[in-house]
């Protein structure tokens, strides 16, 4: 079967690591970086730390608008589906890259496999959730990470074409651990230990666009600095607003808070599995902090993922009656106080979804 797998964003990447090496032992892949994510601490290191191969295409389309961005994805996509001629175009999760593929494909009536199909935060004001949803639709092959995902396809009407696979982030975790141990240097040179700092991400729209947001978010990170050390990989377009409202120097400032530039997979796994808490707006290390058993305070009104939430290791600290609002009291109440109680449940698998998905695909 020849495949075609679409990817453009770091945490496709990640995704598509131990799928494509199972792919490649029964099929022939075509990889295709459509350049949504495009400078190295956000692509090529994680092609050469993972030893994926190398993307057959990369079509270089950067950043734009969401219609701009997706629009030229689907031209370009078009044209290499008609030239390479898949049999099945494969996605991951829900990026403006994932919804191009699979409307490219399935207007040339390609099937289109969907990886991480089903989580539903139900809110169309994210732009992660209009891809998903819409990806899932119109989508032959959907492989849903976890039960409460098929709880969310079956309440679409969709039951056909359905395989619960478990998540491949997990895969992924246990696979690259013993590898990531060797990686310990990025601790000694930001001088912390085990479980004696927070990690924090801060990527999403509501939050970096918003600027009271992200002001909240900083003075909570400035105001827990002052009992705990708290180490900050800053996106590029987070960087871009800090610096635009005036955030990002009283942070560098900040002797116990660690600015840094995005680290590759196997360091950030690193800092996952030895810090304290994760505060993060991402649904992927919302997953990670789950898989590593830390506690995790989701910098959101709602989770991507709210079976961790249910399983009492997740914390949602937005405020739901006002919509897309975050308080830094909230955040560093939720900081000091919250500690998981119980064990965890077996929600995303046993760490074999990568086996399930190509065994699935060639049914």
């Amino acid at each position: 079967m020849k495949i075609i797998t679409v990817l453009g964003a770091r945490p496709q990447f990640i995704k598509a690591a131990l799928v494509s090496r199972e792919l490649r032992k029964k099929h022939t892949e075509i990889i295709i970086h459509t350049g949504q994510h495009y400078n190295h601490e956000l692509s090529g290191i994680f092609f050469e730390e993972m030893k994926m191969p190398i993307p057959d295409y990369n079509l270089g389309i950067g950043s734009d608008t969401h219609a701009r961005q997706t629009g030229q994805m689907m031209i370009e996509l078009e044209a290499l589906f008609l030239k390479e001629k898949p049999d099945v175009v494969l996605v991951y999760g829900d990026t403006n890259s994932t919804i191009a593929a699979a409307l490219a494909a399935v207007k040339l009536h390609i099937p289109v496999a969907h990886v991480e199909a089903g989580p539903r935060m139900n809110d169309k004001a994210i732009p992660e959730e209009v891809n998903r949803v819409v990806t899932d639709h119109i989508s032959s092959m959907l492989f849903r990470p976890t039960p409460v995902c098929m709880d969310n396809l079956h309440r679409e009407g969709l039951t056909q074409g359905v395989y619960l696979t478990g998540d491949v982030m997990l895969d992924c975790f246990l696979h690259f651990s013993k590898e990531a141990e060797k990686r310990t240097g990025i601790m000694d040179n930001l001088a912390i230990e085990q479980s004696d700092y927070l990690l924090a991400t801060v990527h999403r729209a509501s939050n970096t666009n918003t600027e009271e947001n992200l002001r909240e978010i900083c003075k909570a990170f400035i105001e827990l600095s002052k009992e705990i050390k708290l180490v900050f990989p800053v996106h590029p377009r987070t960087e871009k607003y800090l610096k635009q409202y005036g955030l990002y120097q009283a942070l560098k400032n900040t002797p116990n808070i660690h600015l840094i530039k995005p680290v590759g997979y196997l360091e950030m796994l690193v800092l996952t599995k030895n810090a304290g808490k994760i505060l993060t707006d991402s649904g992927g290390l919302q997953k990670e902090a789950y898989f590593a058993k830390l506690p995790c305070i989701t910098l959101d009104t709602v989770s991507a993922w709210p079976e961790t939430v249910e399983d009492g290791w997740n914390i949602v600290v937005g405020e739901e009656t006002v919509r897309q609002q975050l308080r830094r009291e909230n955040i560093i109440n939720a900081v000091r106080s919250f500690e998981p109680n119980k064990k965890q449940q077996n929600i995303f698998g046993n760490g074999k979804a990568a086996e399930k998905i190509c065994d699935s695909l060639a049914c």
